[in-house]
């Protein structure tokens, strides 16, 4: 009997028709996973992007509208556009008492009496120097470490300075540099008062560096207080007695204004009345050669251990004022 063959074109598939037939089948699963896959990638992707869009929205807006509500942010605003000492924001209040002022009622100079200067700092616009004018005033005083020990030529000289070192370093690590009996150390009428040099074991200590502050604000107004930039000022801060009439364009440019005088003014202009020595006239300093005309910022290391030279004495007072007692308020 003859064999039979079905043909491909009725249906029926000999094996090689079935083995293509299950190929055919195996990559048309593959292309709907591959069609599932990259459906999920791309609302994946979406996802992201709106995620994106929805947090950059956020960090946009959230600072603007926070900047709005804010009071504190609203106020440190402010307090960046101050451009006169008069109408900068007081963060924070300290105090001075001295002792060893005249009195109002009697110009004998054995008559004194103890007075208080309240000073408004600018916490805001002069951060790093008001804090440092806060310690110094505070109980446990600004902390800064010994100068090395000089070396002088004189035996005098050499005496002293080993004295004023061993005090120093005796108590570097107990008790930091406060103002408590420094003194107001000069006293130029209508320009300056310069106060709070130190004395006995904190001369030894290294001077703190005054830095930033807020160039706009001037010595536009009568109690304006101001540090000397860097560290050449040593510890003391200087007065602005205002008189009208008078401009101090070195203190606008080398000094940082920290404050200002709020309770005590009467204080400060009879400080500015003192009497001082004073030269008949005369340039010292140019006598000795020296081409610079701006007054010196703290008492010179030469003048505290005695000189020739003859401006050491220059605008100090006739009488020593002392700072008796410090704090804040």
């Amino acid at each position: 009997m003859a064999s039979f063959s079905p043909s491909p074109r009725f249906g029926l598939a000999g094996p090689k028709s079935l083995a293509a037939a299950r190929e055919i089948s195996h990559s048309n699963e593959k292309l709907t996973k591959t069609s599932s896959t990259c459906s999920s990638s791309s609302l994946l992707v979406n996802t992201i992007r709106s995620s994106r869009r929805s947090f950059l929205s956020q960090a946009i807006a959230l600072p603007v509208i926070s900047s709005i509500l804010s009071p504190t942010a609203a106020n440190a605003a402010e307090a960046e556009l101050s451009t006169s000492s008069s109408d900068a924001q007081i963060t924070s209040k300290i105090f001075l008492q001295l002792k060893g002022l005249p009195t109002d009622e009697s110009n004998d100079l054995n008559e004194f009496s103890e007075d208080i200067i309240t000073i408004g700092l600018f916490e805001n616009d002069a951060p790093q120097a008001s804090s440092i004018l806060k310690q110094l005033v505070s109980k446990d005083g600004y902390k800064t470490k010994c100068k090395p020990k000089e070396v002088r030529t004189l035996q005098r000289e050499q005496l002293e300075a080993n004295k004023v070192y061993n005090s120093c370093m005796e108590t570097q690590d107990t008790k930091g540099v406060t103002y408590d009996l420094s003194t107001v150390w000069r006293v130029v009428k209508g320009e300056r008062i310069d106060v709070g040099a130190v004395s006995g074991k904190f001369v030894a200590r290294e001077n703190p560096v005054f830095a930033g502050g807020n160039n706009k604000l001037k010595h536009d107004v009568e109690g304006v207080v101001s540090v000397r930039k860097g560290s050449d000022g040593g510890f003391g801060f200087v007065i602005y007695p205002g008189t009208s009439g008078i401009t101090n364009a070195d203190l606008d440019e080398d000094n940082i204004v920290v404050g200002r005088v709020i309770d005590g003014m009467d204080v400060v202009r009879r400080l500015n009345q003192i009497p001082v020595i004073q030269s008949a006239g005369l340039n010292y300093k140019g006598l000795g050669g020296s081409t610079s005309s701006k007054r010196s910022a703290a008492p010179s290391r030469a003048c505290r251990y005695g000189s020739k030279e003859l401006y050491c004495n220059e605008f100090k007072p006739l009488k020593k004022v002392l700072i008796q007692k410090t704090g804040t308020l």
